[in-house]
């Protein structure tokens, strides 16, 4: 908690920045109104959909709180409640679920791995299909050579 206080003081105003520490990033985001938001996620989260829930959250913040809610030092941490902040939460867990440039960009993802899949068995059948008429070409060269061999055979027999 110390370490997100340290990261949300020393965010300024208007400024979005991503802090590495251990296995975790923090995200930070910092308004002109004196507010400043912090989301803790492992390395891996997404920092564009990490920015923009914090966007999200600070304005929603900022619209239920005015600054003279919060501004008042002897106001105690989390004076200001935010419900809807558990259901974010839980809605972001899946970054691809919440984002829908994400979300188009794995159903792309994966429309392209069925392509590949679909275009690599097109061209077995293509080999398969090669395969056989090489096969069938021998075929034929072979039922030619048996035809004009029965045909020399069959013609030695002459009566005199």
């Amino acid at each position: 908690m110390l370490f997100t206080r340290t990261v949300a003081e020393k965010t300024k105003a208007g400024q979005r920045q991503d802090i590495e520490e251990k296995a975790y990033t923090f995200h930070a985001y910092g308004r002109t109104e004196g507010v400043a938001g912090v989301i803790v996620t492992d390395g891996d989260y997404p920092a564009l959909v990490a920015h923009q829930l914090l966007g999200k959250i600070v304005d929603e913040f900022l619209a239920k709180h005015p600054r003279t809610s919060f501004s008042d030092p002897s106001l105690r941490e989390n004076a200001c409640p935010l419900p809807q902040l558990k259901e974010y939460i839980v809605k972001y867990q899946d970054p691809s679920q919440a984002d829908s440039i994400m979300k188009i960009q794995q159903e792309l993802d994966e429309t392209k791995i069925v392509l590949h899949k679909t275009i690599e068995s097109v061209l077995e059948r293509g080999e398969k299909i090669d395969s056989l008429v090489q096969k069938s070409d021998g075929l034929s060269a072979q039922s030619k050579m048996f035809y004009t061999q029965a045909k020399k055979q069959n013609s030695c027999c002459v009566l005199m």
